[in-house]
């Protein structure tokens, strides 16, 4: 399959995975995601393969979806694409993004720069997270109208503590790469020009070991880490979520993002 949004080679034992939209600071869409699920799931049928670190291409990791592309899309009465209306957090139906993340061989994303929305909320299922100290970190649905999706709102709280999850969650401002390290969300803070090394170093340490127990642990951790079904709490997240989709204020912060102007909600 020919990938049109991201980029992947292998370094030895580990897939690097690179999101490629640099014009648009990696910003997500339908096709990035589903790219991106058809890598993963090569690569966990690779036995050469034993990991896999995601990265972003440019000065972005992920500043979110593309607006134009997905919300304002969804405005005018279409669809992102490959049916996201009947998908959990708006990826295409039939994509379960954070069952694939659990299930498949351990990840570790290096956050180069922005990962906001659910260019954060794509990497919480993640086992590692490496932050470059100019990595920036936003949960900015609040400011966009919506709710948090692919159970983020769990992960979350499960990475950050209740508390901090919140002020997170609530304020919707930026967190630098620093700050994402002393809170929790992110497990290493590097300097920028050794992001990949860090990286790299941790999913070589993974992909030394037997890929069936690193699945079966993955697979223990996902369940006994917190007495929480994911697939209830994306499930409760996605019927908020298209309440979102058709609400005023929704349509006032895309059309303000998009106007460049300054978004009004009172």
């Amino acid at each position: 399959m020919p990938y049109e949004t991201i980029t992947v080679e292998t370094q030895g034992p580990v897939a690097l995975f690179t999101l490629n939209r640099p014009e648009k600071l990696n910003a997500w869409t339908p096709k990035m995601s589903e790219e991106l699920a058809h890598a993963m799931e090569s690569a966990n049928e690779n036995a050469a393969v034993g990991a896999v670190v995601m990265t972003g291409a440019g000065r972005g990791f992920c500043a979110g979806a593309d607006m134009e592309a997905t919300f304002k899309t969804r405005i005018d009465g279409g669809d992102p694409g490959e049916n996201t209306a009947d998908g959990q957090g708006g990826m295409p139906a039939g994509l379960d993004w954070v069952d694939l993340c659990r299930r498949s061989k351990p990840l570790v994303a290096a956050v180069n720069g922005a990962a906001v929305g659910i260019g954060l909320t794509q990497i919480l299922p993640f086992d590692v997270i490496v932050a470059s100290e100019k990595a920036k970190f936003g949960m900015g649905f609040i400011k966009m109208g919506l709710v948090p999706e692919l159970a983020s709102t769990h992960l979350l709280v499960q990475r950050m503590g209740f508390g901090r999850a919140s002020e997170m969650a609530l304020s919707g401002r930026l967190y630098s790469g620093r700050e994402a390290g002393e809170t929790g969300l992110a497990d290493h803070v590097t300097e920028p020009d050794a992001l990949i090394g860090k990286a790299m170093e941790i999913a070589e340490s993974f992909a030394a070991n037997p890929d069936r127990q690193l699945r079966m642990t993955k697979a223990l951790l996902t369940r006994n880490g917190a007495p929480v079904d994911l697939r209830d709490v994306q499930q409760s997240e996605t019927e908020l979520l298209r309440e979102c989709w058709k609400s005023p204020e929704h349509a006032e912060a895309v059309n303000a993002f998009i106007e460049k102007r300054p978004v009004k909600f009172r």
